[in-house]
Parts: C-alpha cells; sequence; structure tokens
C-alpha cells in the first residue's frame, strides 16, 4: 500500500508525518543526545511556527484521527483486568 501527502510518497511513518505537518518530526520530539542550547533553538523555532501557523495544532489533532481510524492496529491496547477490590476485615469487639 502506498500513501501519498499531495504529490509526494510517504515511504516511512516519519516521511508521511513530515509530509502531512510540514514540518520535521524532529523539530517538535527533539533528538537524542541534543545539548540544552540546541534544544532552546529547536523549541523558539518551533513557538514561530505555531505562532506563523495557528491551525497547526488542529491539524495535527485531525492527521491523528485520521491515522487512528485508518489504522487501529497501531493503538491494539488491550485492557487491563481491573484488580478485586478487598475490603480491610472488620475488627468485631465483644460486648
Amino acid at each position: 500500500m502506498r500513501t501519498y501527502i499531495g504529490p509526494h510518497q510517504a515511504v516511512t511513518t516519519d516521511e508521511f508525518v513530515e509530509l502531512a505537518l510540514g514540518t520535521p518530526v524532529e523539530l517538535w520530539l527533539g533528538v537524542e543526545g541534543e545539548t540544552e542550547e540546541e534544544r532552546a533553538a529547536r523549541l523558539d523555532a518551533a513557538r514561530d511556527i505555531l505562532a506563523d501557523t495557528p491551525s497547526l495544532a488542529d491539524d495535527v489533532a485531525r492527521i491523528a484521527a485520521e491515522v487512528i481510524d485508518t489504522h487501529p492496529e497501531l493503538f491494539d491496547v488491550v485492557p487491563l483486568p481491573r484488580p478485586t477490590r478487598r475490603r480491610a476485615p472488620r475488627k468485631v469487639v465483644a460486648a
């Protein structure tokens, strides 16, 4: 199955997200081993993009909902059994 965003083919998940958002994933999530200075610069750039594109948060939510709807197996969640509630034994007072 091939996935296209506009005229561009997304081969990997990261490419899909990057093409859908118009920004690289690393801008929002960071990269392993980045320095505090690099992190600050990355977050400044992200803030600028959000200020220039106020609809981006809505676009991200829409894309996430579409991915969940299209590929529910990516979020294959198994409900955990609820623990049974144990009552503390009552202390009986002799009369």
